[in-house]
């Protein structure tokens, strides 16, 4: 087994000091904590770092956290991709996003299953709760000590994508989460997790509520066209909280695509599986045990259902999951 000195010492190798460096996520807690320290890695190693983003922020708490970290993030279309000459991809992985097939990866870490070729560097553990859980590894190896703010920033991703340890957690994101405390600004830790819905959100989860369907223990609601699919992620967190409900299958469309988040409680069939087998056809689908998200083309969806209106595509969605895994995912 590889160790992370080792690790690390090939990842180094990747880079001089004229090297001009382009980390792209798909930004959320996780993966914009994960860049931060990727970018503290290659501090006076390199010639410069730059982070960018393709999707939407828009929930509260995650701009509360660029907003608290400092985090610098660059929107995709404002970076000029010649003016780099080598590229990351954090927690997430080439085949993830069409927007990610524009570039070459150099670098690849991630703790979602493995679905792409390996890169020169890959380091991709999906026993891992967290990819910041990953990068707190690395800085213990090079003995760097997180600022206040990379701390409070990798605490956040930790906490995010375990759900609290409550989900797909190890006792190595416990170790990070209890190594990072050491070093975090709680002020910080404390505005981003209060920071969680706007009165926008509040009405989109009402109105999901008097309009969902829960059928064999499987909460479902499609919104119609949407303008951030960040309020689905509210509503499919949210509706596992029902009593005897342990799937929500939650969907709207944005953008001429068709979303789908998934969420079960981690005692069932794995969501991202689900997620491949249901809709991999029709676009981007996957993710983990308890969470998976789809990314669908709409047109391929037509040529199997001739009609895509937002009713027709609320009964795909929920035929496709029933008649997944041999017609049950309990």
């Amino acid at each position: 087994m590889t160790s992370n000195r080792e690790r690390i010492k090939q990842l180094l190798t990747l880079f001089c000091g004229s090297s001009r460096v382009l980390v792209v996520i798909n930004a959320d807690p996780d993966a914009i904590a994960s860049a931060m320290a990727v970018k503290r890695i290659l501090w006076r190693r390199v010639e410069k770092v730059t982070i960018t983003y393709f999707n939407r922020i828009s929930r509260p708490d995650n701009l509360a956290m660029i907003e608290h970290t400092e985090s610098g993030l660059v929107p995709l279309e404002e970076i000029d991709k010649k003016q780099f000459d080598r590229f990351i991809i954090i927690d997430s992985q080439p085949d993830h996003n069409e927007c990610f097939e524009r570039f070459t990866f150099d670098v690849i870490i991630d703790h979602h299953p493995k679905t792409a070729d390996d890169a020169p560097y890959s380091d991709v553990r999906p026993d891992y709760g967290a990819c910041a859980t990953i990068l707190t590894e690395y800085l213990r190896s090079l003995k760097i000590k997180p600022s206040a703010k990379l701390a409070a920033a990798l605490m956040l991703g930790i906490k995010t994508d375990t759900a609290d340890f409550t989900r797909q957690a190890s006792s190595r994101d416990i170790r990070a989460f209890q190594h990072l405390y050491k070093f975090a600004d709680m002020n910080i830790v404390t505005k981003v997790e209060r920071a969680l819905l706007t009165e926008s959100d509040l009405d989109f989860l009402g109105n999901a509520i008097k309009k969902r369907q829960v059928t064999h223990n499987r909460a479902f609601y499609h919104a119609g066209n949407i303008s951030k699919p960040d309020k689905l992620v509210v509503v499919a967190d949210f509706f596992l909280s029902i009593a005897k409900v342990n799937w929500s299958v939650i969907s709207g469309v944005y953008e001429k695509k068709l979303i789908i988040i998934l969420r079960n409680d981690g005692l069932r069939k794995g969501a991202g599986n689900t997620a491949r087998d249901a809709f991999g056809k029709f676009g981007s689908a996957g993710g983990h045990k308890t969470m998976a998200r789809a990314e669908l083309s709409i047109p391929l969806i037509r040529k199997e259902i001739k009609k895509v209106n937002q009713k027709a595509l609320s009964e795909w969605i929920v035929d496709r999951i029933s008649r997944t895994a041999g017609k049950k995912i309990e």
